[in-house]
């Protein structure tokens, strides 16, 4: 009996299976693009200067809100003026949302009551931000 002939079939075959390989190979191509583009969209639009921006602005007045100095210091007169205006700068400038809290008794035990405990919430639609941080007081 003659034998069949099929080196034909297994040509065809590994062709075929290359055929897949390259395809599979371009799509994790082209899907490894897509990926770094959002990223580096997603980088883009993290408001990083903006946070600094408040976040150093909170410091710099964090370090001057002294509730128990008698008489109060005039720059930090009224402190609900400074904190409404903070907020509708960050609103109409940048249409972010900030709240923000600054407090001198932090209340989280004895050990912090030489800190002044800053609440910073940082809102713009895409980017939503929260941080707390302890500012040490002098002495």
């Amino acid at each position: 009996m003659e034998r069949l002939n099929d080196e034909g079939q297994w040509i065809v075959l590994m062709g075929f299976m290359v055929c897949v390989g390259i395809f599979f190979l371009a799509i994790v191509i082209t899907q490894s693009t897509v990926v770094g583009q959002t990223t580096s969209e997603a980088v883009l639009e993290f408001p990083k200067t903006e946070i600094q921006d408040l976040r150093s602005e909170l410091i710099s007045l964090g370090k001057r809100w002294d509730t128990k100095c008698d008489p109060p210091s005039e720059e930090i007169s009224n402190k609900d003026e400074i904190r409404d205006d903070i907020v509708k700068l960050a609103l109409y400038r940048k249409n972010a949302v900030v709240y923000f809290d600054i407090n001198e008794n932090s209340g989280i035990g004895d050990a912090f009551n030489d800190y002044t405990r800053i609440i910073l919430h940082y809102n713009n639609g895409v980017t939503e931000y929260d941080e707390t941080f302890l500012l040490s007081r002098p002495n």
